[in-house]
């Protein structure tokens, strides 16, 4: 990720941290024995109650954030390592089995949280609410965009799932990871040269 803003760039990090793709296999795996049609219902029904989440703390951020007294540069370097981790757990994932899972319909969990509005897609959120305070506007664009492209995915499961069988996802998951590994690693380059400029100044 570049010091620069843009929407784009913003979609596709959220996009890649929420990682529809590698969700996929255990999405399947909790909606085992629902109805094809009902699985829509809940993905979508679930799906609007994370994207509330999100707005929630992509508007009420930044509060959070300058009640613990967090400077930009920190909270830079904080997300790159955290998006670090996210990125290599992508690329070497431990397997998931499809055969395990509940027989009830899930609710919130595990679509809401944390599939969509997880922890890490949360902290993601607070460090650009951070580093691009006048920005929210376009982080709100960002969010829904790489949100509705999260549901759509999730919705296709199942489809996705016959045509590109599990070495297809776990390729796609693996190709996600490799990019948010390089914008993870443009993310502490960005907190490292402004505590740098800071100290120099």
């Amino acid at each position: 990720m570049s010091a620069e803003f843009s929407i784009l760039s913003a979609t596709l990090l959220f996009l890649f941290v929420i990682d529809p793709f590698g969700n996929i296999p255990i999405l399947l795996s909790v909606m085992k024995g629902v109805p094809q049609k009902r699985q829509y219902q809940i993905v979508l029904r679930d799906g609007l109650i994370g994207l509330i989440i999100l707005v929630c703390f992509l508007f009420f951020g930044a509060q959070f954030l300058a009640l613990l007294h967090l400077e930009t540069e920190s909270i830079s370097i904080a997300g790159g390592v955290v998006l670090f981790v996210i990125a290599l757990k992508m690329i070497f994932p431990k397997p998931v089995s499809l055969e395990s899972g509940p027989v009830m319909e899930p609710f919130i969990v595990p679509i809401s949280i944390p599939m969509l509005a997880g922890p890490s897609t949360l902290a993601t959120l607070l460090v650009m609410v951070k580093g691009f305070p006048a920005k929210q506007d376009d982080l709100l664009i960002a969010v829904m965009a790489a949100w509705g492209i999260s549901v759509v995915i999730l919705m296709m499961a199942p489809l996705l799932n016959r045509i590109l069988r599990e070495k297809g996802l776990a390729a796609l998951e693996r190709l996600m990871g490799m990019l948010l590994l390089m914008m993870s690693v443009q993310m502490l380059v960005n907190g490292v040269r402004g505590l740098i400029t800071h100290t120099v100044l």
